[in-house]
């Protein structure tokens, strides 16, 4: 029966919204239309019969496997333009300098890279090449060479990832990381060390019917639109949401749901209850949330008892806070502590999810082991519409370090250890290194100081991910040689070499690949994506061909165990290595797939550790300090996917790219009215221009746009041990001189 409607729910009366600030989705549909101009038919095809390349959600076509409703987003929509879009033009390249200064957003609009280009030492620009000259020039320079290899994770399949990391650790180096580096990492240790599984515990379903949703540092209106669905149904049935965050995210206050007519039409109340607190205070508000949860007895003693360890010594950990520190160090008041886990105590059921505003710092993976306390206190992991989710932003981004292109894992998430290194070196027919690799972030320091040779950079753009551009684009001009794999121009290739070689190596979109390919949602399900007929562009190579043809002329002695004849041959690959990831082999047509696991990881909390028990953690307080006057200032995410601008405006908060995000308090007591200059001044002498922009932030936080703020963060700062930056800055706020 289909239910009615529900004004209970509803987030105005007003038709559409009109009037209200919010996206315009209907216009993302009109602005999607005009850019595949001459290629819609084939943007068409991409919809209906690819798996989206977008976010980590996952569909088959514009359908997933939660609902039975049409999925489309602006995120998917704005993407049709790069995967449809010309070549361009490469007499444009002959001389860079003419390009200089411009926009990444315009240097993508210039069209698809069709040919191999180099760019040696001294000379002005590129000049097109052969793929022939091209792969021995490359194996040349990395040959002997100490070199790292770096992937994003914007739409790269299973396929691409695995051959990849095979490559090169055949080729000798243990260099090879991805974007999962900068994300989740944080994720990756804490939930390896205390569940002994690096993925989301459930599955989308179990949102629908929760009694409560919990997000924190996490903004899916932003970054994963089509969860947006999932929580319209989840209040339908009744299901609370609450929020942890520095900034009342208006997305997730109110959401238009384009493809639903109710939410549509009347749009939807997100959240329920919002708890502000400090950037960095998370772990000192989770602490607090667990003390009066042990304090009040609002604990599952059974669950905790029979499927846990170290809950003594947590529960210790937090009884010897202070409230006064507690309090001081969130940002919120014990008060809003306590409502958050009385609502956890009381809950039958409950959802965590987090993302980058809990694992972007120099203590992330402390922020993620208090809020699994808080799921194992309450035995929230292993049952229906219960679970841990880290939730990913990017399509290719789950799969990435389960193939094993990470510098501390090898495929199945196994550490690099000489046991692990030596199992693989048996399957595979040649050494493994044994040690652990340069992450993302050490690959740039070794090149800055002169430690590293060159560096293959699929995808991705260091001057824009990284902290510190500037020191990011001295590292790069410093490497005898890069090469970059790409479909368009990055600004990062247009760094000269002070005495070296930049090669251009043009990649096919996911659905170029002969054979089709596969990704890994958030909820752990592979989905096959089948080619998709249409134009192809030059002589773009899938990336696997890229770094297998590579290793053969590197290690010609392996290349009959490195090369592939096409994506099927990977797949049977990736299931001999990765057990848990049986049945890719199988997958062939649109719609296939398998979720490893099932619908719960730990079921019936038997978790995935030697002795089957979770682990809770003693979380201490990260050492924080603030000087008088300062702020803590964070990067955040607008008009835009990973570090691609789409637009200037934000439509959910006006913010330009520019606006300094500042509480009224704040913006008040500082006599700053919206749109007044002001220069954010932090470590190093590092500084920010910008203009006040009032929003519903907890005082004494700021937040600026990611990555135009990156000029602000030190290089240096990051996690012990996933090592990821900290993208968080403390700064002073002053109007700039006249």
């Amino acid at each position: 029966m289909k239910k009615r409607l529900d004004p209970r729910n509803w987030a105005s009366v007003k038709p559409f919204g009109i009037g209200e600030r919010k996206p315009n989705n209907y216009l993302e549909l009109v602005k999607a239309f005009q850019s595949v101009k001459g290629n819609r038919r084939y943007a068409w095809r991409i919809l209906t019969q690819g798996t989206c390349d977008g976010c980590a959600l996952g569909t088959r076509g514009m359908r997933d496997w939660s609902m039975d409703e049409i999925h489309l987003c602006n995120i998917r929509l704005r993407l049709l333009k790069l995967n449809t879009m010309p070549a361009l033009d490469v007499s444009l390249l002959s001389d860079v300098s003419a390009l200089a200064g411009r926009r990444s957003a315009e240097l993508r609009d210039l069209g698809r890279l069709p040919y191999p280009m180099l760019r040696r030492s001294g000379e002005p620009g590129f000049r097109r090449i052969g793929w022939d000259e091209a792969l021995t020039l490359a194996a040349d320079g990395v040959r002997d060479a100490r070199f790292g290899t770096y992937l994003t994770s914007r739409g790269v399949p299973n396929e691409n990832y695995f051959a990849a990391q095979k490559a090169v650790r055949a080729m000798g180096s243990p260099n090879i990381d991805n974007a999962a580096r900068i994300c989740h990492s944080p994720s990756t240790v804490a939930l390896k060390e205390t569940i002994g599984a690096a993925a989301t515990t459930c599955s989308y379903t179990d949102w629908i019917g929760s009694d409560l949703i919990v997000f924190i540092g996490a903004n899916p209106a932003n970054n994963q639109p089509v969860a947006m669905k999932y929580l319209y149904h989840a209040k339908r049935a009744g299901t609370e949401i609450a929020m942890v965050n520095a900034y009342r995210e208006p997305g997730m206050e109110r959401y238009w749901v384009p493809s639903n007519a109710e939410s549509a039409v009347f749009g939807t109340k997100i959240t329920d209850h919002f708890y502000g607190v400090h950037i960095g205070g998370d772990a000192a508000f989770l602490n607090g949330v667990l003390k009066h949860m042990v304090e009040q007895d609002w604990l599952d003693q059974a669950f905790i008892d029979a499927h846990t360890t170290g809950f003594e010594q947590a529960g210790k950990a937090v009884e010897e806070m202070s409230w006064e520190d507690l309090e001081a160090q969130s940002g919120a008041s014990r008060k809003s502590m306590f409502d958050l886990a009385r609502r956890l105590g009381q809950a039958r059921s409950a959802v965590l999810v987090w993302s980058m505003g809990i694992t972007q710092h120099a203590h992330g993976e402390d922020n993620v082991r208090a809020i699994v306390n808080l799921a194992l206190a309450r035995g929230f992991v292993g049952r229906d519409h219960c679970g841990l989710m880290p939730i990913r932003g990017h399509s290719g981004v789950q799969g990435g370090a389960e193939m094993g292109a990470y510098a501390t894992g090898l495929p199945g998430g196994l550490p690099v250890t000489p046991d692990n290194a030596a199992k693989f070196a048996e399957l595979w027919g040649f050494p493994v290194p044994d040690a652990p690799g340069l992450t993302a972030t050490d690959m740039i320091d070794a090149a800055h100081a002169g430690e590293l040779d060159a560096l293959v950079s699929s995808g991705g753009n260091f001057l824009e991910v990284l902290p510190d551009p500037a020191h990011c684009r001295e590292a790069l001009a410093r490497l005898k040689l890069r090469v970059h794999i790409d479909i368009v121009l990055s600004s990062q290739m247009l760094v000269p070499a002070d005495d070296g070689d930049v090669l251009l190596l043009p990649a096919q979109t996911r659905y170029e690949m002969v054979g089709g390919v596969t990704e890994t949602s958030t909820e752990r399900r592979i989905i096959f994506s089948p080619e998709i007929e249409g134009p192809r562009i030059g002589e773009a190579w899938p990336e696997w061909k890229i770094f297998t043809e590579l290793a053969a002329r590197v290690r010609p002695e392996y290349a009959d165990r490195v090369t592939y004849t096409g994506t099927p041959q990977i797949r049977a690959d990736i299931e001999r290595a990765v057990p848990f990831y049986a049945g890719i082999a199988g997958l062939s047509r649109f719609g296939d797939n398998v979720q490893y696991g099932g619908r719960h990881l730990c079921p019936d909390g038997k978790f995935a550790t030697p002795d089957e028990r979770a682990r809770f953690s003693a979380v201490p307080l990260p050492a924080l300090t603030r000087a008088d006057g300062s702020f803590m200032v964070a990067t955040r995410r607008g008009k835009q996917f990973n570090s691609m601008v789409h637009e200037r405006s934000d439509g959910f908060n006006g913010a330009t790219r520019e606006a300094v995000l500042m509480s009224p308090y704040d913006a008040d007591r500082l006599g700053l009215p919206d749109g007044t200059a002001i220069e954010l001044r932090g470590p190093g002498d590092r500084t920010f221009r910008g203009v006040v922009l009032r929003a519903p932030l907890t005082p004494g936080n700021l937040q600026i746009h990611w990555p135009e703020g990156n000029v602000l963060l030190d290089e240096a700062r990051r996690s012990p041990d996933a090592r990821i930056p900290d993208y968080n800055a403390m700064v002073t706020v002053s109007r700039p001189a006249p």
